[in-house]
């Protein structure tokens, strides 16, 4: 399991030469805090701390406004997508036409460019122009304060928050106790990882630890579900962002096979996730007993709220 700086260090490494050796520079301080690294053609490299948005200096220095910043070229994007997609970009194809690629040590890429559109559907995404690296890191301890709602499970557990809220890193945390039964009982853990954000991709780096955890990579959400329930048997099934009719059906279908399942969902507070008709479908789907609230990006992680389900209709 890597430190914050290790992590940062990891991900900086996979951009292209030049953008590499810069945020290199950066103190081991800030890299500490570094939530995301956006790049952008023609415009400064742009840093996220969950607070402010920083700007780098070809030396390495954080400076608070953009005229300093070290400007990224297009062809410092076009190489480093090249290099991020291991030069072979009609292999990752599946994930570029969703708006992202996830890469060794689960940093997750979103992507900014033109669509090409097919049918009414998004078959790929062409003439990138922007970048986001947003960096994954395993924090122990994540989950501790969540910890009470979850475990004993007496049901289904939604973590509902915004972007970076700590919503997949508390997840791994979960993941991880549960599997070993740090100071609980050990469950048989499965993880559905669509995107390989939550374990850290395709390859064992050492970069995040889910303990004993049955770890399904790649497996769309609804799929993946239902081939941990005829093979793996499960008792808690867990699984980041979920939303669509696809995934409420298969969710359904796992806890009527007797699975806990404890999932992620993007929403700012209550009112905005009842505003959303998939989301209201993953609550009547009867899998979640329990809501939790996360806070503000600034303290990714923090619980704000927790509501039982049952109560759900006094909110």
């Amino acid at each position: 399991m890597k430190n914050k700086t290790e992590c940062f260090d990891l991900a900086v490494q996979m951009l292209c030469g030049e953008l590499s050796l810069v945020l290199m520079k950066v103190s081991d301080v800030r890299k500490e805090t570094i939530q995301e690294i956006r790049l952008r053609s023609g415009k400064p490299v742009a840093l996220s701390d969950g607070t402010d948005t920083l700007f780098v200096c070809r030396d390495g220095e954080i400076v608070y406004t953009p005229e300093r910043g070290f400007i990224c070229t297009q062809r410092h994007i076009f190489d480093t997508f090249k290099q991020l997609c291991s030069y072979s970009i009609y292999s990752r194809q599946s994930e570029i036409k969703n708006g992202y690629i996830t890469v060794r040590g689960g940093h997750r890429i979103g992507l900014c460019g033109t669509a090409e559109v097919k049918n009414g559907e998004i078959t790929t995404v062409t003439d990138i122009t922007s970048l986001n690296v947003r960096i994954a890191r395993q924090i122990p301890g994540a989950a501790q304060e969540i910890m009470p709602y979850i475990s004993p499970l007496c049901g289904g557990v939604l973590i509902v928050g915004a972007p970076s809220t700590g919503k997949t890193t508390i997840l791994r945390d979960i993941a991880f106790r549960l599997s070993q039964g740090n100071g609980i009982k050990i469950m048989r853990t499965c993880v559905i990882d669509e995107r390989g954000e939550l374990s850290g991709g395709y390859r064992d780096d050492g970069n995040i630890d889910l303990g004993l955890c049955d770890v399904m990579r790649g497996y769309p959400k609804n799929e993946g579900i239902m081939q941990a329930i005829r093979s793996l048997s499960p008792q808690v099934i867990i699984c980041d962002e979920v939303g669509t009719q696809e995934d409420a059906q298969a969710i359904a279908q796992g806890a009527n096979a007797g699975a806990y399942i404890i999932a992620t969902i993007h929403a700012q507070d209550y009112n905005s996730l009842m505003q959303r008709k998939q989301a209201r479908k993953l609550l009547e789907t009867g899998a979640f007993n329990r809501l939790i609230f996360l806070g503000s990006s600034d303290k990714p992680g923090v619980c704000s709220k927790v509501i039982n389900i049952s109560e759900a209709g006094k909110e």
